[in-house]
């Protein structure tokens, strides 16, 4: 009798462990599947859309431009989180920031050499008008660039799309073959959904594949998120740094 039920307690231990992972399934998942992807690629589509259109038709409403898209990218996140919270996910530890800050100098570093194998070797700039940068600046490359953005797109490729796709596909294929596809679509996504924006140099790409790949690892190797925004933020956070040297003594 003590030893079943040791083995139910074991069992109950065991069931608990699992629910305090998204990677494992359960109930904090099961509304994260093909209805969130849909709506999260649906929002996307609108969001590049309408992005556009505001280009063509205002073409100075730079920060308008970079708001639809922000919300567009917005409404899948507040969607999924709304109706549950995949177990783990959103848990922080201390490590979390040591891999976000020195994977993302890191990357923006081999994006740097990569430029510079290419004989740019210029300092990054913005461009100035009467010796000041536009007012549209702060919104749109500093505080957008370094905080909204990575922090969006984050939680829409790597814990939206990430995700659902990987719950997706975990019982059908199993878990390495579904991480591996996971990451592969989240990183392909995001490379074309900047490659939409402007033409991208080499440098660029890798910089974006390393970012989303690095970062997507870091989400299914740790099922936490906040590496993958740290080292987001970190990445454009430094060419930020780099870009108002480059304005400052350009």
């Amino acid at each position: 009798m003590d030893a079943e039920t040791d083995d139910g307690a074991s069992r109950s231990r065991r069931r608990r462990v699992r629910r305090n992972d998204w990677r494992q399934g359960g109930s904090t998942v099961a509304r994260w599947r093909e209805g969130l992807l849909a709506i999260a690629l649906f929002s996307l589509g609108a969001g590049l859309l309408g992005s556009a259109a505001i280009g063509v038709v205002l073409p100075g409403a730079a920060v308008l431009a970079a708001v639809v898209l922000w919300i567009a990218l917005a409404v899948p996140i507040v969607w999924g989180f709304a109706r549950s919270r995949p177990a783990g996910l959103l848990r922080f530890r201390a490590v979390d920031l040591l891999f976000g800050v020195v994977l993302g100098v890191l990357i923006r570093f081999v994006q740097g050499g990569v430029a510079a194998s290419g004989g740019d070797t210029a300092f990054p700039s913005y461009a100035v008008f009467d010796g000041q940068l536009p007012s549209t600046w702060l919104i749109v490359d500093g505080f957008g660039a370094v905080l909204i953005a990575p922090v969006l797109e984050e939680f829409f490729f790597h814990g939206v799309l990430l995700v659902a796709l990987y719950t997706v596909l975990r019982r059908p294929v199993g878990k390495l073959a579904a991480g591996i596809g996971a990451l592969l679509v989240t990183t392909g996504a995001f490379v074309l959904v900047h490659g939409l924006a402007g033409t991208l140099g080499v440098d660029a790409i890798v910089g974006l594949v390393l970012v989303a790949g690095v970062g997507g690892a870091l989400v299914l190797l740790t099922g936490r998120i906040w590496a993958a925004v740290l080292l987001h933020i970190t990445y454009n956070a430094v060419f930020v740094a780099l870009a108002l040297v480059g304005t400052l003594f350009g």
